[in-house]
């Protein structure tokens, strides 16, 4: 009988622990960056998301969240009225986690940068959540992807590859390409390609019509003027063709290896960057080499 009570009473002590445990973790978080929403509910913490940026279209649910304005530009009072106990930033040029912990709010930054970062972001939202178990298997789960498509690109040549993030809408003036140190740059390298920026002295260099011809890449990886909407319409996809077959001599012109990105997977360091990896390598290498 006294074995039988010491256990009732370990059950007690556990659901107690368990419900503190619980009331200690963060219930009302706050995401101010699409890649960091897409950290939170792939851990299992979408019913806790009490805030998203305009800009967090992925997954759908998220959608759904009210709006806290966007990365650069977050809308503090709006944040306060949303009662946060935990606001997540990107590390950023704006200082936004300083301001919000003038204002009492409880804010903590992750860098994302390269592909490590990423990790070590998610197990940092991971320990700050109460999730580290799902933030451990996710971290294997994306690393398990990446070595996959690392793996299938060292059997395949390298491909000299230009990565463009954006450029001024219907023309090639403006072009913004993908430099060192940056999460995309080490995607395209693990994916089979050279990247022709891999020299540039900053992350996300302005990039000329002149510099692309010297250069004279294999593929090109052209986002255009995404701005965050998915699905263009076929008359923008005949434009963008029409801008690249202005120069004929380009590798990529004469074999019909100018891509056009309309997916944000690209371009959101987090838990789909498996995926990104995958369709780099095939843009890279074709579907021969699947």
């Amino acid at each position: 009988m006294r074995a039988a009570g010491i256990a009732r009473q370990l059950a007690v002590l556990t659901l107690i622990t368990a419900a503190v445990c619980q009331a200690a973790q963060p219930q009302r978080i706050i995401s101010t960056a699409p890649s960091i929403t897409e950290v939170l509910y792939a851990l299992g913490l979408g019913n806790r998301v009490a805030g998203v940026t305009q800009y967090c279209r992925y997954p759908v649910e998220a959608q759904q969240k009210p709006k806290i304005g966007s990365f650069l530009q977050p809308d503090f009072e709006r944040i306060l009225a949303l009662k946060p106990d935990l606001v997540l930033v990107i590390k950023n040029p704006i200082q936004v986690a300083d301001r919000l912990r003038k204002l009492g709010v409880h804010a903590e930054e992750v860098n994302q940068d390269s592909i490590e970062d990423v990790f070590r972001s998610i197990e940092s939202i991971g320990r700050l959540t109460g999730t580290e178990a799902a933030a451990r298997k996710l971290s294997a789960e994306l690393r398990s992807q990446l070595n996959q498509v690392r793996a299938k690109a060292q059997t395949q040549p390298r491909i000299k590859a230009l990565f463009l993030v954006g450029r001024s809408p219907g023309t090639l003036q403006g072009m913004v390409g993908v430099g060192p140190k940056t999460f995309i740059d080490e995607l395209v390298t693990l994916a089979g390609g050279d990247n022709l920026l891999s020299n540039s002295p900053i992350q996300y260099p302005k990039v000329s019509v002149e510099q692309v011809l010297a250069g004279d890449p294999q593929v090109i990886l052209d986002m255009g003027d995404f701005a965050h909407v998915e699905g263009k319409p076929l008359e923008q996809q005949q434009q963008f063709f029409q801008l690249w077959a202005r120069y004929p001599n380009l590798q990529a012109v004469k074999t019909k290896r100018v891509v056009q990105i309309d997916s944000d997977v690209f371009i959101h360091p987090g838990p789909r960057m498996g995926i990104a990896a995958r369709a780099i390598y095939d843009h890279l290498h074709g579907a021969a080499a699947r």
